[in-house]
């Protein structure tokens, strides 16, 4: 494939990412006998592109509907295969090597004349239909199984909750009756001694008619925990109080019979008097989810009851083991062939969608296929068509011809694992049209280096770089594995990162910051401190006593105020105004969760400043607020602009005023030779020259911070914010830390350090730097000259089937 990309010829290689390759429209002539085989090959080559011929018909009227049907059915068989092998814990063996082997039962067409297994297309429906009822036999004794096992083990829980009641009401019971008999005996010693005392017309009153007693009822039964104490006042209400009941805890879950779920229960007895109300508690039972349970207020049967019961439960759980047993080992047995069956079926099913695609000529009793290609392809296309003829044993061969056309064709890259992941990045914005320029061959340099640019630094590079090694090193191990969402997209593009990294040392270098700390790497410093002043870390106390740093900045100048205090104060107001107030209106916005229009409140602070804010007022007295902003960005304007000129004059003025050393002279005048205007070396002031510099600078800055000079800021942004959060942490967490002169705070700051380090500037300022560098390639670049209006080059491919299928 590499020989045939060509393009080009002579003494340099084409660019096969430059321009996209050379496509035709090609036309296949397929004998119907090899259509089956020609196209599953097709699909193995990944290089042609069908066009639908048929898009007049639906998918009911097209020739191969009824196949697709049957893999569809197939492939709903093998879903509900997965789905019992991830109830039961059984994991489908990985397919190693062989993939044609499928045997069901020696399922398999002999040809004598080539002494080989084949699939030809007047066999094939043969060989399907023996897999498909292979796996219907499959599916009836799964799904028999699972109806068994259901109904057993609701017997089970049933029986179990039936033991559970029969011991708590059973100790209910005998409790009840040791107290009655307790009481019965102490009532009969009282009336022994009472006797001679009592009349007879007393004994006549106490004398009972046997017949006149009241006999209550009772029933016993679970009802769940949460709805015992609702349950037991609306039986109380519905009988107005003419019940009497008792409730126990069972203190394990059990599961409920009816829904197969775990729920805390407690048993219940409830006494009655009368059908009625017999009837009230049966309705109210069962519009709670109470299962009820016979129950004998004899001991005897209640214990002969306990032990039929545990009987049964004992035969249940040997019964239910056995056929889980058996369940397994058939669900272990589907196991070893689900990756085989599966991309058999999946394979089987993208060969009749495809073939559905051509087009039918009865009288020729042929297939009509038309696609594109690449040109370089044009070779491997043909012998896929003749070994598809022989292997199929046809006595005509398939015809290849190239069809002229006005139509575009699709764009389509050859990448590698190196590129693809660029491409990728482009094609997310528009796919090139056809032989259009390609902004991958730029992005390869200018992505990474646009993300370095904010990510300078060389110590969090070498830590991306080492973690990005590492994905590279087993890629051939991961690339087999299913990762996570955004492991698998770190996967992807483990090369991106990789040249990030790299890039983030080169400009980490140059910014000469290492976690935040300068080093001179590559000389001393070339400024020493002149005075006391150096300690307040600005540009004045500083004089260059060596030569300049060789490569990147020096190291003096990290966290130095480079910029004139006049000049950084209204500049800050001025941004604070407008943009510091924009960003307070968002964190208001989303902590009230405001309905307000943020363009509206804006636009209309400079416009009507004075109009009532109505709905977009976000806080009190927001109107004072933006009109105090508004004049603190209109006066730092002007402040911007007038006072740094006067203030340069006086300074030089000041500067050689009395001077008698003429060295001292001229070093001072080197070091402020560009705040002059750039005299270079003459001690004429011009101050047109610097007023004019200082105008042109205030209007670029007022007219940059609203317009698109901000969309490069974020360069200078988060290079700044990349660079002082890691400041902050080394300073306020680690040498903190180190202050305190304690093992214990020590390690603790630095495993915080270490944490803040890896999640926020390795993990989050990677993310934001790879966004903001995304924007600038998408808008600010790719806009420009970049069209991006084709369509992508789509191949029939099994690797692609499989992939969008998982």
């Amino acid at each position: 494939m590499a020989e045939s990309g060509g393009g080009g010829g002579g003494c340099c290689p084409p660019m096969d990412l430059m321009r996209s390759e050379p496509m035709q429209l090609v036309q296949l002539i397929v004998p119907m006998e090899s259509a089956h085989l020609t196209v599953s090959y097709l699909g193995d080559l990944g290089l042609v592109q069908f066009k639908d011929l048929n898009s007049e018909k639906s998918p009911f009227q097209r020739t191969y509907a009824a196949q697709i049907k049957r893999c569809g059915e197939m492939a709903r068989k093998i879903r509900f295969f997965k789905d019992q092998m991830s109830k039961a814990g059984v994991l489908p063996t990985e397919m190693l090597g062989k993939e044609n082997d499928i045997d069901l039962d020696d399922v398999e067409v002999y040809n004598e004349d080539t002494c080989v297994f084949i699939f030809m297309d007047m066999f094939v429906n043969i060989f399907f239909l023996a897999f498909q009822e292979k796996l219907e036999e499959l599916e009836a004794e799964l799904v028999e199984i699972n109806a068994n096992n259901d109904k057993l083990q609701r017997s089970y829980n049933e029986l179990m909750e039936y033991k559970l009641v029969l011991e708590k009401a059973g100790e209910f019971f005998s409790s009840a009756h040791r107290n009655a008999t307790a009481q019965h005996r102490e009532t009969e010693s009282q009336q022994a001694a009472d006797d001679l005392l009592e009349s007879p017309l007393l004994q006549e009153e106490k004398s009972s008619d046997p017949s006149k007693q009241v006999k209550l009822g009772f029933l016993t039964g679970l009802v769940p925990r949460e709805k015992s104490m609702v349950f037991e006042r609306i039986l109380f209400r519905a009988t107005r109080g003419n019940v009497y009941i008792r409730q126990t805890v069972v203190e394990e879950p059990v599961i409920d019979p009816n829904s197969g779920e775990k729920a805390e229960k407690n048993v219940f007895v409830v006494f009655y008097s009368g059908e009625r109300a017999k009837s009230k508690i049966l309705k109210i039972c069962e519009a709670f989810g109470a299962n009820r349970y016979p129950f004998s207020e004899d001991l005897g049967k209640q214990a002969q009851m306990i032990t039929e019961v545990t009987g049964r439960l004992t035969e249940l759980k040997t019964t239910i083991d056995a056929g889980l047993g058996h369940r397994n080992i058939l669900l272990h047995t589907i196991g070893d062939k689900y990756e085989l069956w599966c991309l058999k079926v999946r394979k089987e099913k993208a060969i009749y969608h495809t073939l559905n695609m051509l087009s039918l000529d009865v009288t020729k009793k042929c297939l009509v296929a038309e696609g594109w290609s690449p040109v370089f392809a044009s070779n491997e296309i043909q012998d896929a068509l003749k070994r598809a003829a022989v292997d199929s044993n046809s006595q005509v061969g398939s015809i290849f011809q190239v069809l002229r056309t006005k139509e575009l064709p699709p764009t389509y890259f050859r990448t590698n694992k190196f590129t693809s992941a660029i491409q990728e990045i482009v094609d997310a914005y528009g796919v090139a049209k056809y032989q259009e320029a390609n902004p991958a061959v730029f992005t390869i340099v200018t992505f990474p280096f646009l993300f370095a640019v904010m990510f300078g630094d060389w110590g969090h590079g070498i830590c991306l770089l080492l973690a990005t090694m590492y994905l590279i090193v087993r890629e051939k191990k991961l690339a087999s594995q299913k990762l996570g969402d955004i492991m698998e997209m770190a996967f992807g593009g483990r090369y991106v990162i990789m040249m990030m990294s790299l890039f983030s040392i080169y400009t980490g270098l140059i910014y000469n910051e290492f976690f935040s700390i300068p080093y001179p790497l590559f000389a001393p410093s070339a400024y020493d401190c002149r005075d006391a002043s150096c300690s307040e870390a600005t540009t004045i106390g500083l004089i260059k006593t060596r030569d300049t740093y060789p490569f990147g900045l020096d190291p003096v100048w990290h966290g130095t105020r480079s910029e004139l205090p006049f000049q950084f104060i209204p500049q800050m107001i001025f941004l604070n105004s407008l943009f510091g107030y924009l960003s307070v209106l968002i964190i208001i916005k989303w902590c009230t969760g405001s309905q307000a229009d943020l363009y509206h409140v804006m636009i209309y602070m400079f416009l009507s400043p004075t109009d009532e804010l109505g709905e977009n007022q976000l806080f009190p007295h927001q109107k004072t607020v933006q009109l105090v902003l508004l004049f603190l960005a209109l006066v730092s304007v002007p402040c911007m602009l007038f006072p740094k000129p006067f203030i340069l004059k006086k300074q030089h003025e000041a500067r050689h005023q009395g001077q008698s050393y003429a060295p001292l002279e001229e070093t001072d005048e080197g070091l402020h030779s560009e705040a002059n205007g750039g005299s270079h070396g003459h001690e004429e002031f011009e101050f047109s020259e610097i007023f004019v510099h200082q105008l042109i600078h205030t209007i670029e800055f007022v007219l940059g911070a609203v317009s698109n000079t901000a969309s490069y800021l974020r360069l200078w942004a988060l290079s700044l914010a990349h660079s002082e959060l890691s400041s902050v942490f080394f300073e306020k967490v680690l040498l903190l830390a180190w202050g305190y002169n304690n093992v214990l705070i020590l390690i603790v700051g630095g495993i915080v350090f270490v944490f803040a380090t890896v999640g926020v500037l390795l993990v989050m300022e990677t993310l934001s730097a790879f966004l903001h560098a995304l924007r600038l390639h998408w808008v600010e670049f790719q806009n420009k000259f970049y069209e991006g209006d084709g369509y992508k080059f789509a191949p029939f491919s099994f690797i692609l089937t499989a992939s969008e299928d998982e």
